[in-house]
């Protein structure tokens, strides 16, 4: 018997186990009045098709509930399978409601790995999964090695966004550059650099760029700290192109703006890292080496000043995404994981 049910027959049951910060409640109710993508974060309602679902919402465990749990003396783990988005909230699981079997996504762990910086707590916890999954192929063999022998079964699931919220959108009326996100890998020196020389040959070209980040823009930049799901949306849609600059990752961070970006039918234009080149390729938008802001630039330009391969690019991006990328193909693809030692 598999880890949980069939489409046709979802008899089994799973827990979600998910940040209470995120509330997947107040998410659908936001989803409903059409504000944000998916009815529930990352589009794991999807979910629901393959088996009965539990949301369980997890709060921060506390300084005690941590060093309890060290201790041995937090509470005893139940049975059934929760499955748990990344890394981070399944430690969080398995401090407060802790599970026999438990699977969880991996994110972030693989580059700190790379960096010498892989909290050993959380490797011994992942080592004790049933079961673990990445976005980028380029994270598997990294993430075994970190886990050594005996450790869970690891395998991929592509991400995918709510291709209906982000519908595709004719070209846009005027030259418009666009970059958004705030994953911890965004470069966004490089990214200012290239703007600038963007702005030094081509000075007519709009600039927008949504990021938190501290470091001021280049002159001719306009910089929106934070925007709505839906603001969002329609940034992309006024976009001749849509930029991603990162440090070198392994985890394909940029993924999300930059698919977000293709369903919008926007070219893209994004570090060539091994986890974008799992997402991004050269029928839908130019992949450049990370930290090199005169190749960003170069390719920017490319894109203003030939707006029908630009066009080309987006349309090609946008029947990738309905092709590979939406929340039901990652959902099935997770599934699929999940059932394959059933």
């Amino acid at each position: 018997m598999g880890l949980v049910g069939s489409q046709d027959s979802p008899a089994l049951s799973v827990t979600w186990a998910h940040r209470a910060e995120q509330s997947a409640s107040v998410w659908a109710r936001a989803h409903a009045r059409g504000e944000v993508p998916s009815v529930w974060p990352y589009g794991l309602d999807a979910l629901r098709d393959h088996a009965v679902v539990e949301v369980d919402e997890l709060p921060d465990p506390g300084r005690i509930a941590r060093l309890r749990a060290r201790a041995g003396l937090g509470p005893r783990p139940r049975a059934g399978l929760a499955i748990a988005w990344d890394e981070n909230t399944a430690y969080r699981l398995q401090i407060l409601r802790p599970r026999t079997r438990y699977a969880a996504g991996v994110i972030w762990l693989t580059d700190m790995a790379a960096a010498g910086a892989a909290p050993g707590r959380l490797v011994t916890m992942l080592r004790a999964a049933t079961a673990l999954w990445v976005l980028s192929e380029a994270q598997v063999v990294p993430l075994q090695r970190l886990l050594g022998t005996g450790g869970p079964r690891i395998f991929v699931v592509p991400f995918g966004i709510d291709h209906e919220f982000f519908g595709a959108q004719p070209p846009a009326a005027r030259p418009r550059i666009v970059s958004a996100g705030n994953d911890r890998d965004r470069d966004p020196a490089t990214l200012y650099a290239a703007l600038a020389l963007v702005l030094a040959a081509r000075p007519g070209v709009d600039v927008v760029v949504q990021s938190p980040s501290a470091l001021p823009p280049p002159e001719g930049v306009r910089l929106v700290r934070r925007l709505p799901h839906t603001e969002l949306r329609d940034l992309y849609a006024t976009a001749s192109v849509v930029v991603t600059a990162t440090r070198p990752n392994l985890h394909a961070s940029g993924m999300t703006v930059a698919l977000e970006a293709l369903s919008t039918a926007r070219p893209v234009v994004v570090s060539d890292t091994p986890g974008m080149r799992d997402y991004v390729s050269t029928r839908t938008g130019d992949l450049v080496p990370p930290r090199d802001p005169e190749a960003l630039a170069e390719a920017l330009i490319g894109m203003l000043d030939d707006p029908d391969r630009a066009a080309a690019l987006g349309r090609q991006g946008r029947i990738e995404v309905e092709r590979r990328f939406t929340t039901r193909t990652m959902v099935d693809a997770l599934v699929r994981g999940l059932i394959a030692d059933g």
